[in-house]
């Protein structure tokens, strides 16, 4: 319960910090080469770097904390990674906001779903599979994938797959901790190789 209460509290206090200036992000996005692997307009031309347009600004500002405590901690705590580590490092809690600010602010990209994922990718992401306990992703994610800002549940539609089986495989492994109360590890660890490739490719035409 107080693992629990602390979550939310530190959820709470990055989602009021996520209130930033849109302007300032932008510049800020292009002083710190951020458009180098997640584009001008926040839509990546890298599929293992996220697409940021359109995020909830909340979410981002949180993911942006995690990784400077993650560097800052030597990675004990956080979420760690040695790029966005580096490139958040040197941020200030404005210009977190900022930035999270003009990344929200932009038009999120429609994105396609291969044949071959459709099948048990909709029926992972809208029915689970209650035998093995594993919750349905519309739960937290919606039915079209634009999670809920309030909640702290990304938006995951339009997401490049590579990136997305890249997440999916850390918080299977625990090699990504960050997730609020485990909810992503825990589902996670009961997918398969071949139901994580199948939603990561499912949730790119979702929208």
């Amino acid at each position: 319960m107080k693992k629990l209460a602390l979550i939310l509290a530190l959820a709470a206090s990055h989602s009021v910090l996520a209130a930033g200036d849109i302007e300032s992000g932008k510049a800020l996005a292009t002083s710190k080469t951020c458009v180098a692997c997640h584009g001008s307009d926040g839509v990546s031309l890298i599929p293992e770097n996220p697409n940021l347009a359109g995020q909830h600004e909340n979410y981002l500002a949180k993911q942006l904390h995690e990784f400077k405590l993650g560097m800052s901690s030597g990675g004990k705590e956080g979420r760690v990674n040695a790029v966005m580590g580096g490139m958040s490092i040197g941020l200030s809690d404005q210009d977190i906001a900022d930035l999270a600010a003009f990344y929200a602010s932009l038009t999120p990209p429609d994105g396609t779903t291969p044949e071959s994922s459709v099948e048990v990718g909709h029926q992972l992401y809208y029915a689970g599979d209650p035998e093995r306990g594993l919750a349905a992703c519309t739960a937290c994610h919606g039915p079209r994938g634009n999670g809920t800002a309030s909640s702290g549940f990304p938006r995951i539609s339009g997401q490049h797959a590579d990136y997305i089986k890249a997440q999916l495989m850390q918080f299977r492994a625990g090699e990504r901790a960050n997730d609020m109360n485990e909810m992503m590890r825990s589902v996670a660890i009961k997918l398969t190789d071949e139901e994580i490739e199948a939603l990561a490719g499912y949730l790119g035409g979702l929208h």
